[in-house]
């Protein structure tokens, strides 16, 4: 269903306000925005008041009624509003005067370093007091999301000596229990998000050198030119694990083209969700970190990933590579880190989402399982992602953890992330050696189509909203179902014992795991 406009004013009547507008009369006093974002402004470039045809931010509101307050309120000043029915959020838009005038805030225009212009508020717009009843939060006024796609340092074979063919991640993660007795992914949907594209060729030595069956992905929303290697590494990793599971990889580089990123965002994922209902989801790509923006600019996403979640679908995301310092600007690995560099990655925050962080590990010569800790490279300020959310207050099941903060913490889990211990793949035609979270969390989705299909050929359901059973087999299921790791550190925690943040409940024994979410889905845990 397209997004239709429920408030639209010709250009003719639009208000011609200043950009630099004092507040409103119905605004609350505005608050200039410091940490990440104000880093963000103060590094780029004032070009003045914005000229940009429209700007744009996100409302989120109290319920899923339709905004009729919101309509009137819009339409007194000017400006239009996008909703769509049943839905928890709206787009408000209009000209930068008649935004600024309306809330109060100043929208300019900046260059960034990178060249890229665009439009901002160097103050949070408040909401306002006729629409404090019906809306419970504003996004930020930002065309900008200084996006990444984590890139490890892939590594020829023979550095390090130590490294992971396709099958032995089924053995380390005592996956091959269940691959034994024919539980391969088949019948479930393994879809990866990802800004660049894969070469076929690749994929194709890859299946042949280990003898696994053919790779040939679907494509959504067109071939990405660039190729970083993400994507091959995402796919080839998820087909070690499942290899019976159908790939799907989904473009999502559109989303970060011009403003409305996290709209975009949304409407991407609920178009995945029709073609492909009940899949299970691999995101290892950054769309900035929380603090820089608010859980109102996020509401579109968690609505879609809601929804999908709803229809069976399971979402794991990499944690991010930077240690817990996904708000670190730039890739000066140099620069000191600082306290505005502390963030998460602002999508993988959600508590909807299974956020996998990384690890270093340890096998015998038949890759055995012998141990982790966490993945850390402190020269480089890389590592395992996790910390403490800026965006979301401590879901339900996540209560039971040993935390002074009542904030959603991250990661959930863990996976094999270091390079120095990563998975073989096939990039340029050449083996190589993968890491990263961006490793991890293509793992745990393998794993999950795996677990699916046992859990369905055995009169269970699919995962779907998978983090509260988690939390649930966690805190004491009939078998050991994840490898407790207590060593290491990233940027902001300590690995311990039990839960922590930076390799979450620790990584899987998947054979017991699945076993373990069956008696639960039965009612017998």
């Amino acid at each position: 269903m397209s997004r239709y406009v429920l408030t639209l004013l010709s250009a003719g009547v639009l208000a011609l306000a200043a950009c630099a507008a004092p507040p409103h009369a119905d605004s609350p006093s505005r608050q200039l925005i410091s940490g990440p974002f104000g880093l963000l402004l103060g590094a780029s470039k004032d070009l003045g008041n914005s000229r940009a045809d429209t700007v744009q931010l996100t409302a989120e509101l109290r319920g899923a009624q339709r905004p009729d307050r919101l309509l009137a309120w819009a339409a007194a000043n000017d400006l239009s509003v996008q909703w769509r029915p049943g839905e928890r959020w709206a787009v408000v838009q209009g000209p930068p005067g008649a935004v600024a005038a309306a809330l109060g805030v100043q929208v300019r225009d900046y260059r960034a370093g990178t060249g890229e212009q665009f439009y901002a508020s160097p103050e949070q717009p408040a909401v306002p007091v006729a629409l404090s009843n019906s809306v419970s939060g504003l996004g930020r006024i930002l065309s900008y999301t200084p996006y990444h796609s984590s890139s490890p340092a892939f590594q020829p074979l023979d550095v390090p000596d130590h490294s992971l063919p396709p099958e032995s991640l089924r053995t380390i993660y005592n996956v091959r229990p269940l691959a034994a007795a024919g539980y391969t992914g088949k019948n479930t949907t393994i879809v990866v998000f990802a800004f660049d594209g894969f070469d076929q060729a690749d994929l194709d030595t890859y299946t042949d050198t280990y003898r696994l069956p053919k790779l040939t992905p679907e494509v959504l929303g067109g071939m990405p030119e660039q190729r970083n290697g993400e994507a091959s590494m995402d796919l080839q990793v998820a087909h070690a694990v499942a290899p019976g599971a159908r790939k799907v990889l989904v473009n999502a580089r559109p989303t970060v083209e011009g403003g409305g990123t996290y709209v975009k965002i949304a409407e991407l994922m609920s178009e995945v969700d029709r073609r492909f209902p009940g899949a299970v989801w691999s995101l290892s790509i950054g769309w900035g970190c929380d603090r820089l923006i608010t859980g109102a600019d996020l509401a579109p996403v968690r609505d879609a990933v809601a929804t999908a979640i709803s229809h069976g679908t399971s979402v794991f995301n990499a944690s991010g590579d930077l240690a817990g310092l996904e708000c670190k600007r730039g890739h000066d690995w140099a620069a000191p880190p600082g306290p505005a560099d502390i963030g998460l990655d602002a999508v993988a925050s959600l508590p909807e989402i299974t956020t996998v962080g990384g690890t270093t590990l340890s096998t015998d010569e038949n890759y055995r399982w012998l141990g982790e800790q966490a993945w850390s490279d402190g020269p480089l300020t890389q590592g395992s992602g996790g910390g403490v959310s800026a965006l979301f207050d401590r879901p339900h099941w996540q209560t039971a953890v040993p935390d002074n903060t009542l904030r959603r913490l991250t990661p959930d889990v863990s996976a094999v992330a270091d390079t120095s211990t990563g998975a073989v793949i096939v990039l340029n035609q050449q083996l190589v050696v993968g890491g990263g979270t961006s490793q991890a969390a293509p793992i745990w989705a393998g794993i999950a189509a795996v677990m699916n299909q046992f859990l369905i050929g055995n009169e269970g359901r699919a995962l779907g909203d998978l983090n509260p059973t988690l939390y649930r087999v966690a805190a004491g299921a009939t078998r050991p179902a994840f490898h407790d790791i207590t060593l290491g550190t990233n940027a902001v925690a300590v690995a311990k014992p039990g839960y922590d943040m930076v390799t979450g409940l620790g990584s899987p024994d998947v054979d017991n795991l699945a076993r373990d979410i069956l008696d639960v889905q039965r009612g017998l845990a």
